[in-house]
């Protein structure tokens, strides 16, 4: 079950790290200024999060297997679309549509996979289910480089396809045929208050790095201020209607009562920022500094993803040994002691030494991944899975979306003017630095995760042990 779900899910993180060293190229190939390119990632990263909190209702009114494949369709529909794009506004718009499957995958995967496993080896189950998330950064980067340097930009969307195909096909011979439960009514006015309101807080956050910025926040400018105050306002809305609605809300908020899952989300938003801000910030580094193209910069980016596979098995295998909190400070103390160096990059600061730095930074930041994502589940009812799911995705984009916007806007801002290497390098190292404040923040949040699970009781065992279920880390 788990390795059909991941073949699926890999062309969605493939995609997504493709794009990060591909904007500096389609901006030229498609004579596009780079605010306007930039849009493909935004507007791609808009549809993921404002479809990812109905996902529970849709899969408790399609079913799981049904939702899935449907959403692998929609996701290989927008890739095929993207592939024909003739200028930036249309594939922009077909990148909304690969969004809205992404998003729905992205999320269902996990709920499938933690569903199945009934809350038992939490660390091993969250080590599989990352699977695309390690391998993303290891191969994205490099495939992106590679078609770029020997072909035309639009490979980077046909490489999805053998994988939808091949997902989709696994997927309608393999998973379960489960049966849409009890149809819940749709919560429109959640949704009508929610959905809005995550896209509009993520638009907002995106202009942080326009040519407004900061100022645009508190003098009120129309790319910024108004789009933040629009969206936290749809929000607090959401909250006052879902504390109302109780269970039936799109999304429920009283699931925070949890503190595993209320610690985790904000860790989850920390780490968002500190994995998708620096994702776009290195490839730029050794381009606009040191004059990599896009497959020299992807090679320089291979040690974190490497180090990220490293700590996938050996995270999950501590977690479930002496639970969360223990694993979940020393990987961010670890990711913040190899982000610190990155705060002093000049324009020759050596190569192996940022790349041995990068590798010690992919193990902390996989395991804190691993640890943190996986502590949401815990004490969670199977019922309130793909809500918790939708919770910790969604948190996830909107800390990457704030960690891109702030780190964007602060090389911007910097590197102004900046007409030699040296002077952008400088620019470069003050974003680090607040990459590396990220980081440093989710030390001491990390001690509210729970400690070590006491023995289960003898009789949860024994009904465990009487009741057959798939294992869902069979591959």
């Amino acid at each position: 079950m788990t390795f059909t779900l991941v073949i699926g899910a890999l062309a969605v993180i493939f995609d997504t790290t493709i794009m990060s060293v591909a904007i500096d190229n389609l901006a030229g190939q498609l004579h596009a200024p780079l605010a306007t390119i930039q849009w493909v990632s935004t507007a791609y990263l808009l549809a993921l999060a404002t479809v990812m909190p109905a996902v529970g209702w849709l899969q408790a009114a399609l079913g799981g297997k049904r939702l899935w494949i449907m959403a692998l369709g929609v996701f290989l529909t927008g890739s095929l679309l993207c592939a024909t794009a003739w200028n930036a506004p249309s594939l922009i718009a077909f990148r909304v549509v690969q969004g809205f499957g992404g998003g729905i995958m992205m999320v269902l995967m996990t709920t499938l996979i933690m569903q199945a496993a009934k809350g038992r080896d939490i660390g091993r189950v969250m080590s599989l289910i990352t699977v695309p998330t390690a391998l993303g950064p290891v191969i994205g980067p490099v495939i992106g480089g590679i078609i770029l340097h020997l072909g035309d930009w639009r490979w980077i969307f046909l490489f999805n396809v053998p994988f939808c195909a091949v997902g989709g096909y696994l997927a309608a011979r393999d998973l379960p045929q489960g049966q849409p439960g009890p149809r819940p009514r749709l919560d429109v006015v959640g949704m009508l208050l929610l959905l809005p309101g995550v896209a509009t807080v993520i638009y907002g956050l995106t202009r942080l790095g326009g040519s407004d910025g900061l100022a645009g926040l508190t003098l009120g400018l129309p790319t910024v201020g108004p789009p933040l105050t629009a969206g936290l306002a749809l929000l607090a809305g959401y909250v006052g209607w879902a504390l109302r609605r109780g269970p039936d809300a799109l999304i429920d908020v009283r699931l925070f009562r949890h503190r595993a899952l209320a610690s985790s989300s904000a860790l989850v938003f920390l780490s968002g920022a500190a994995l998708y801000g620096t994702m776009l910030l290195l490839p730029l580094y050794w381009q606009q500094v040191r004059g990599q193209d896009a497959l020299g910069a992807a090679l320089l980016l291979i040690p974190q993803g490497v180090g990220t596979l490293v700590s996938r098995s050996l995270a999950g295998r501590y977690m479930d040994r002496f639970g969360p909190r223990p694993v979940a400070v020393a990987a961010f103390t670890l990711t913040f002691a190899a982000t610190v160096p990155f705060g002093f990059v000049t324009a020759s600061t050596s190569d192996i030494a940022l790349m041995g730095v990068l590798f010690m930074r992919g193990i902390g930041l996989g395991a804190a991944m691993i640890t943190i994502m996986g502590a949401a589940y815990v004490g969670l009812r199977p019922e309130e899975i793909p809500q918790g799911s939708g919770i910790s995705r969604v948190t996830q984009q909107v800390g990457g979306s704030a960690g891109t916007a702030v780190l964007t806007m602060i090389v911007q801002r910097t590197s102004a003017g900046a007409h030699t290497p040296a002077a952008r390098a400088s620019g470069f190292g003050d974003a680090f630095w607040w990459a590396a404040a990220f980081t440093a923040a989710a030390v001491p949040l990390s001690l509210l995760l729970p400690g070590r699970a006491g023995p289960e009781p003898q009789d949860q065992k024994a009904m465990t042990a009487e009741e057959p279920t798939e294992d869902p880390t069979a591959v």
